[in-house]
C-alpha cells in the first residue's frame, strides 16, 4: 500500500516549505515520493519546490475539495497506473477543508492501495495570535483545519517570545487534544513524527488508539462482497450513525439489483444512483472514530 500525507494550512502558512522538507526527509528514508499540487489559479508557482524526477500531478483552477474532487480521483488513478512510488504527498489549497479534502482523496475504487497516514496541518503562530482580525468565515476554516489534524505543526515559532509560543502551543492543544503538536521553523519536522500518525482504521484497529494510532478523524474501507441489502435496511442504519460520521461513499449490492448501486452520504442526507457496469461493493466511511462504529445489518 502506498502511505499518503494531505498537507494542510492557509496560504502563507509553510506549505509548500513543508511539503520540500518531506520530500527530502522521505529520500533519506529511502522511500520514492509522489506529488499532487493543488492551486485556485491557473498557475501553480509553488511547483518549482519539486525536484525533477518527482511524479507531480498539478490541479488548477479548482479547490480539492469541491469542484476538483473528480479531478483528484482521476489525477490519483494516474499516478497509481503510471509511476512507481511509496509515499503520496498532497498539497491542498489554504481553502481546503480537511474533512472534504480527505474525502476527496479516498475513493472506493482505489481505498485498498492507500494508507492515509493523516493530515499534517501547517498553523501558522503569528496568524494564531490575530485570528480575531480575520473574518469570521476565514476565522472558522482555519479553526477547522487545525481541528482535524492528525499532526500540528506550530510553524514560525522563531518568530515569537518563549511566552507567546507557549501560549500559542497550550490554546492549539485545547483546540485539538488528539493531535500531536511539533514547534517548527522553517516547518522542518523529523521523520518519526511523521511517521507516528494513522489515519486509515484497519480491520484490527478496534482497540483504545494510542499516540501511535490517532483515529479520531478517519477513514475506514468495508467491502461487501457476497452481501446484500434492501435500500430501507441501509436507511436505517444510517438514521442509527452517530454525527460524527462525516461522508460516506461508494458502491453497495442491494437486493434485487444485478450490480451494486452509488450511495453517497452527506451532513445526514444519502444519495443513489444506479451502475451500469459491477463495480467493486465497497464504501469508504469518514467521520471521527469510524473504526468502533457498527455496520449494516440484513435480513434473511
Amino acid at each position: 500500500m502506498k502511505d499518503v500525507y494531505l498537507l494542510s494550512g492557509f496560504l502563507g502558512s509553510g506549505k509548500t516549505t513543508l511539503l520540500a522538507n518531506m520530500i527530502e526527509s522521505l529520500k533519506e528514508q529511502g522511500l520514492k515520493p509522489a506529488v499532487i499540487m493543488n492551486e485556485l489559479g491557473e498557475l501553480n508557482f509553488d511547483s518549482q519546490a519539486v525536484e525533477e524526477g518527482i511524479p507531480l500531478k498539478e490541479m488548477l483552477n479548482g479547490c480539492i475539495c469541491c469542484t476538483g474532487s473528480e479531478n483528484t480521483e482521476a489525477q490519483i488513478q494516474g499516478l497509481l497506473a503510471e509511476n512507481d512510488f511509496d509515499v503520496l504527498l498532497i498539497e491542498t489549497t489554504g481553502a481546503a477543508h480537511p474533512v472534504e479534502a480527505l474525502d476527496a482523496v479516498y475513493s472506493p475504487l482505489f481505498a485498498d492501495q492507500l494508507n492515509i497516514k493523516g493530515i499534517v496541518t501547517v498553523a501558522d503562530s503569528k496568524r494564531w495570535l490575530m485570528r480575531h482580525e480575520m473574518t469570521p468565515q476565514t476565522r472558522s476554516l482555519f479553526l477547522e483545519q487545525i481541528r482535524h489534524a492528525h499532526l500540528l505543526l506550530v510553524n514560525k515559532a522563531d518568530l515569537l517570545t518563549e511566552q507567546e509560543l507557549g501560549q500559542v502551543t497550550y490554546e492549539l492543544q485545547a483546540l485539538n487534544p488528539n493531535a500531536l503538536i511539533v514547534q517548527t521553523t522553517n516547518a522542518k519536522v523529523p521523520y518519526s513524527f511523521l511517521n507516528k500518525i494513522q489515519a486509515t482504521a484497519r480491520p484490527t484497529d478496534i482497540e483504545k488508539a494510542d499516540i501511535g494510532h490517532h483515529l479520531h478523524l478517519s477513514s475506514r474501507l468495508v467491502d461487501f462482497t457476497d452481501q446484500a441489502f434492501t435500500q430501507e435496511e441501509i436507511e436505517d442504519w444510517v438514521r442509527s450513525l452517530p454525527e460524527t460520521v462525516y461522508r460516506m461513499k461508494g458502491y453497495l449490492p442491494i437486493k434485487g439489483n444485478s450490480k451494486p448501486m452509488l450511495f453517497q452520504y452527506a451532513y445526514g442526507l444519502t444519495q443513489w444512483m444506479p451502475e451500469f457496469i459491477k463495480m467493486p461493493p465497497k464504501l469508504v466511511i469518514i467521520g471521527d472514530g469510524v473504526d468502533a462504529i457498527p455496520l449494516p445489518t440484513t435480513t434473511l
